[in-house]
């Protein structure tokens, strides 16, 4: 992740009737609203869904305001972002421009960094491989 990359999570809520139905509708995502998604800058993007309906998305980019403006150009974004709207709890505008953002409060790597100098940080990637269990490890 570089320097300017930005992480960007916020909240949505699916009417609880409707989230089998919005989970159908995301496996998979048109492919021509992933490469709009991809086109924009967005990447690492995943949604999480909780009870009662809640939604959490997550993505990187390098630069949220021009990923936002691309995708609220795209016409691709806005039928995708017009047939998501009815799913929605409380919505007033496009889902993509209407959630809530949460605000990040902790980061490992961005604290790590902080703490020590790089070369004596382990890396993420080599300490989890290391210490995560395998297939054969697990219960």
């Amino acid at each position: 992740m570089s320097a300017q990359t930005t992480r960007v999570c916020f909240e949505l809520r699916v009417h609880p009737e409707r989230v089998d139905e919005y989970v159908a509708r995301h496996t998979p995502v048109r492919a021509d609203m992933l490469a709009e998604i991809a086109a924009a800058g967005r990447r690492n993007y995943s949604l999480f869904l909780g009870a009662g309906g809640r939604l959490i998305g997550y993505y990187e980019t390098d630069d949220d305001a021009a990923a936002q403006a691309y995708l609220a150009a795209s016409p691709v974004a806005a039928a995708w972002e017009a047939e998501m709207a009815p799913f929605f709890l409380g919505l007033d505008g496009r889902p993509d421009q209407a959630a809530t953002t949460l605000t990040e409060v902790f980061h490992l790597a961005d604290q790590l960094a902080a703490a020590a100098p790089a070369a004596s940080v382990p890396s993420v990637n080599a300490e989890s491989s290391a210490s995560a269990p395998t297939e054969s490890t697990r219960p």
